[in-house]
């Protein structure tokens, strides 16, 4: 996308803005001049994470940008109003809000302890809201008033509630900002919207979450961040209010090559969606080939059988899980793989020891996810795979699957 010039001089305030997502939409605007707050709490380095709210700085400045580094914790209403009036000092105003920063945790309701919930619903609902209503004085003073939280489409459907239900809840929460405040400053002309991704977003925490290989079917920030910067390009009254996807937004403005921000570009058409759009794997562009006709029924126990053949101590090594499989459906029934010590087994029951990830599954995907035909976390994501336990653990099956999927 080109460069239009029309965020010049305008201030963002841009929450979680030292790296990933937040800061790829900080370098966009700062092409065109604008002035950056980079509200965030990492002001030290992180032990597993890369970037400082000082070096995003030092980025955005070389990308043409002005910068403004901010120490914030937006659970701290005091520290979230410094921040703002920081700003407005050092650049005399407000004219966009981002609220980037998210917590998460995908676990089910008994596996979710409360300090953990209370983190992704400070963080998400409330920090948005906080830093929003900070902000809308000021914002209300401008003639090019934009909020934008990275927040998806509120989706009922139950699924993307039973496997994680704290942190949808948490995460709906920024959208309900969207749905009440865009009406609500709607007559101040200020812009209220969300952005999504359509699929999964190579960043460092996305890495932390799923494993090194998570950039193989995923995009780079950049689709986000350009999909960004045309929603605030435009004039507020034009959009407010909306969903958007980042891709759809992409292709209204004529980018019809969506392929370059592919992280493997030969594997654009492979990609891992993302959450809370439902559109079936086999039918996304992302997804693999449909299952074939009569691959489930009948298989799932000479499967493991066959699993167990294959098993050997560099894929224990690799691996170092033990998992219960709980199948339903027309196989019904209990399996488990030790890839923790020896050269693994696999066996009808529950495992010796305690599983590091209970996964459970009817038996018509369960076949299809073994031989490649579904991926893991496209069947976890649709609500086809439920997870207890380890889910770190849980997603390096799938690199196990890759390693066997041609010898089942």
């Amino acid at each position: 996308m080109i460069n239009t010039g029309k965020l010049a001089g305008r201030t963002l305030f841009i929450t979680g803005a030292s790296r990933g997502i937040g800061k790829a939409i900080a370098l966009r605007a700062a092409q065109d001049g604008a002035n950056v707050v980079i509200a965030a709490k990492t002001a030290d380095p992180h032990p597993k994470l890369p970037g400082t709210i000082y070096t995003a700085a030092k980025e955005i400045e070389a990308a043409g940008g002005k910068a403004l580094p901010c120490v914030v914790d937006v659970r701290d209403e005091a520290a979230v109003r410094t921040a703002v009036q920081n700003a407005v000092a050092k650049f005399g105003g407000i004219d966009i809000v981002v609220n980037n920063a998210s917590a998460i945790a995908l676990t089910p309701t008994e596996q979710t302890d409360m300090k953990r919930y209370d983190l992704m619903h400070q963080i998400n609902s409330r920090g948005t809201f906080l830093v929003s209503k900070e902000c809308i004085p000021y914002l209300r003073k401008s003639n090019h008033a934009h909020i934008l939280n990275i927040s998806p489409p509120l989706n009922m459907a139950p699924h993307w509630f039973s496997n994680h239900v704290a942190y949808t809840m948490a995460k709906y929460g920024m959208s309900m900002c969207v749905l009440g405040m865009a009406k609500e400053l709607e007559a101040a002309n200020v812009a209220v919207n969300a952005l999504w991704p359509r699929t999964a977003i190579h960043t460092a925490a996305m890495e932390m979450l799923t494993g090194k290989e998570s950039d193989q079917f995923s995009r780079k920030p950049e689709i986000m961040a350009d999909a960004a910067y045309a929603i605030l390009s435009k004039e507020p009254r034009h959009q407010t209010g909306k969903f958007l996807i980042d891709d759809e937004v992409l292709q209204a403005e004529g980018i019809t090559d969506i392929k370059q921000y592919a992280c493997v570009p030969a594997n654009a058409d492979k990609l891992m969606p993302d959450f809370f759009l439902d559109v079936a794997p086999e039918n996304h562009a992302a997804s693999l080939k449909k299952p074939a006709a009569g691959s489930e029924g009948g298989k799932i126990e000479g499967l493991f059988q066959k699993i167990e053949s294959l098993l050997n101590e560099e894929i224990v090594r690799k691996t170092g899980a033990v998992y219960e499989f709980k199948v339903k459906g027309e196989e019904a029934g209990i399996w488990f793989a030790d890839l923790k010590s020896g050269t693994g087994k696999v066996g009808k029951g529950s495992p010796p020891g305690t599983a590091d990830a209970v996964l459970t599954m009817d038996s018509k995907h369960f076949f299809d996810m073994f031989t490649g035909k579904l991926k893991p976390a496209n069947a976890f994501m649709t609500g086809k795979l439920k997870i207890s336990g380890d889910l770190q653990k849980a997603m390096k099956l799938e690199k196990l699957m890759g390693g066997l999927k041609a010898k089942l």
